[in-house]
């Protein structure tokens, strides 16, 4: 089924950390940052989970680069994220995905702050159903901003294009410190998703690496 390119974006540690134990994932440089705003505008939909809006409450906007805010799409399979949420001001469209397991008054609550709520799914978001209906809204490109749960759901389900990752010259350990990919994880390296390195860059203090996924097949 057709669907939007998906560009995977994220900043990290040396060490695959894209937060501290403390729940502080300020990484980028201020140049990655400009960076990530470019990217921002150049697409039509910025994608991100629950558990990043509550934890680091982003307005998901274009600040530091010219050009229009994209769309907002956020996946809550329960209906978790709160209405007065910055990424559901008016200043762009927001979806919010949810699952049947959504209760009614939280969504009615999310719709009344202008969310629109689209359910595809019975027990959690079915991923590859959202990005069909958003290709149906126009959406072409898409930027993947998901902490570790949502990157691997994405990842493991063959829903990537790109992924982009900007590594900061920092160590910060702790084995409560979310990586960059979480979830069930694959039982040996072999059966891991194989990469293709397309570039190699420097973005102020940062490393940038650009790849292609090539599937879990070595």
């Amino acid at each position: 089924m057709p669907r939007p390119y998906v560009i995977m974006n994220a900043a990290m540690t040396l060490d695959g950390k894209i937060a501290t134990k403390g729940g502080d994932s300020r990484i980028s440089c201020s140049k990655d940052l400009d960076r990530l705003h470019k990217l921002r505008a150049s697409v039509d939909a910025v994608m991100v989970g629950a558990g990043t809006v509550l934890a680091d409450d982003p307005s998901l906007t274009v600040r530091r680069a010219k050009g229009k805010n994209p769309m907002r799409v956020i996946i809550d399979g329960t209906a978790r994220v709160p209405p007065g949420a910055k990424a559901l001001d008016n200043s762009s469209k927001t979806i919010v995905a949810v699952s049947r397991r959504a209760r009614r008054d939280k969504v009615k609550n999310l719709q009344k702050v202008g969310a629109e709520v689209i359910q595809v799914g019975r027990d959690e978001v079915n991923l590859a159903l959202l990005l069909k209906k958003l290709y149906e809204r126009g959406v072409r490109r898409l930027l993947l901003e998901g902490g570790s749960t949502l990157n691997w759901a994405m990842l493991s389900r063959g829903l990537v294009d790109e992924i982009r990752i900007a590594i900061s010259p920092r160590i910060v350990g702790g084995t409560e410190a979310k990586t960059l990919v979480g979830g069930e994880g694959f039982f040996r390296v072999n059966e891991g998703i194989k990469l293709e390195l397309l570039r190699i860059s420097r973005v102020g203090e940062d490393l940038l690496l650009t790849y292609r996924p090539r599937g879990s097949k070595c």
